[in-house]
């Protein structure tokens, strides 16, 4: 068993992620690269960014050791309907010396599979964006929301954001003086927190300062929203509270109401002990009291383990989950913001 070796690599949009790992947790290497996301960068320079990584994981590991891998990424299934694509990534997978197969799977199932080795369940994912999915048999089953900032994304980063914009706008258009939230805001989109004797032309600063950037960079006002609530800003806790109510429906659609299978949560704004992680649990709770709620952990070491399922020697899959990701001890969840 110390002899396999398993690669594993958890891709996102602004940076990829490699692990070389043993059957006996023993971790040989890890590298990183950029953005390795096919949807956003193209399946080439993904590819590279692949390779860069595997690259940094493999640097004192033998490539003929690896027995089998797992990519891990947004879009997976147009990944694999992808000829050029999938042709794009073989060639980063050989040319890293590798030549055992590897399998593709959802950023979702990934992202379970770092919090438990429970083949079924239910995973909550909430950073820029927002999805639901359920799990069966370590297989991705259905899916709720990750329909995009137009369409979608309830209770996400970007949510967070575009809402507390309308708050400062609604009140610029009241003429009430900025909260603490509103004046962050404020300041993040035009360098000061000062309103203008005529409002009007702040409103119109505000608006210019939105649209003449992607609008999923909206999001980038999250954390304020965050910090708000954690000094007790009642617009910030009420938007809070909201997201988190959001996040919970979109669970709603795809998990019945007397399951108690577990639910993992992933994404940087439920990590961490956030506002909206206190929140979303304390939701979660109330709707399923009889559910364990666990927190997303190393998406490389996941699609490791996910790999390593696959191999016929692996007779206790569970084991070998403590082993690649130990479980830290739970800290104590942080009430969540008042409404």
């Amino acid at each position: 068993m110390s002899d396999t070796v398993l690669v594993g690599l958890d891709v996102g949009g602004t940076s990829t992620r490699a692990l070389a790992v043993t059957l006996t947790g023993d971790r040989l290497g890890t590298g990183r690269g950029g953005g390795g996301n096919p949807t956003s960068h193209g399946a080439e320079r993904a590819a590279d960014e692949i390779l860069a990584a595997l690259r940094g994981a493999l640097a004192t590991v033998e490539p003929t050791r690896v027995r089998a891998g797992t990519i891990g990424l947004a879009g997976a299934g147009r990944l694999l309907a992808d000829p050029d694509g999938r042709a794009a990534f073989d060639r980063a997978w050989h040319a890293a010396g590798l030549r055992c197969p590897y399998t593709v799977h959802g950023d979702a199932l990934v992202a379970y599979a770092s919090g438990t080795a429970r083949p079924d369940g239910t995973v909550l994912i909430a950073g820029t964006g927002a999805i639901a999915a359920e799990v069966r048999h370590m297989r991705l089953d259905r899916t709720a929301d990750g329909h995009g900032w137009l369409l979608g994304d309830a209770g996400s980063g970007f949510w967070l954001g575009r809402e507390a914009v309308r708050r400062l706008l609604a009140d610029l258009d009241r003429a009430h003086a900025p909260g603490d939230l509103a004046a962050q805001v404020l300041t993040a989109l035009t360098g000061s927190p000062e309103v203008a004797s005529r409002p009007r032309r702040t409103v119109d600063a505000v608006v210019q300062a939105v649209t003449r950037r992607p609008p999923v960079e909206l999001a980038r006002l999250a954390p304020l929203v965050a910090a708000a609530a954690h000094r007790g800003d009642p617009v910030a806790g009420t938007l809070i509270a909201e997201a988190a109510e959001h996040l919970a429906a979109t669970v709603a659609r795809i998990r019945p109401p007397d399951a108690a299978d577990p639910v993992v949560l992933a994404g940087g704004l439920l990590t961490g002990g956030t506002p909206l992680a206190a929140a979303v649990r304390a939701e979660l709770t109330r709707r399923w009291p009889r559910t364990p709620l666990l927190t997303a952990g190393d998406g490389a070491a996941a699609a490791a383990w996910l790999a390593a399922r696959e191999l016929p020697d692996v007779t206790d899959p569970d084991a070998l989950h403590r082993r690649l990701l130990p479980r830290p001890p739970t800290a104590p969840a942080r009430t969540p913001p008042a409404r």
